[in-house]
């Protein structure tokens, strides 16, 4: 399974994976419907009104997020 996930400056995390690849289940345990999909965005801010995912909110809101990886030193 190769999933990409991009913590966006001051946005979503942006997930990329091949159709299938990927399931987003709710506390339950009930899979989201990805059918289609091999892009989509998950929500950072809380705010979103379509939560897991994202619907761009976090503009409107000015969340503010700054998650760089850490250097591994050589």
């Amino acid at each position: 399974m190769r999933v990409s996930i991009t913590a966006k400056k001051n946005g979503p995390y942006r997930v990329e994976v091949a159709e299938g690849e990927c399931k987003v289940l709710d506390a339950e345990g009930k899979a989201f419907d990805l059918k289609g999909k091999t892009a989509f965005s998950l929500c950072r801010c809380g705010q979103s009104q379509n939560k897991p995912f994202c619907d761009g909110t976090h503009g409107r809101v000015g969340f503010q997020s700054d998650d760089p990886a850490p250097r591994v030193s050589g």
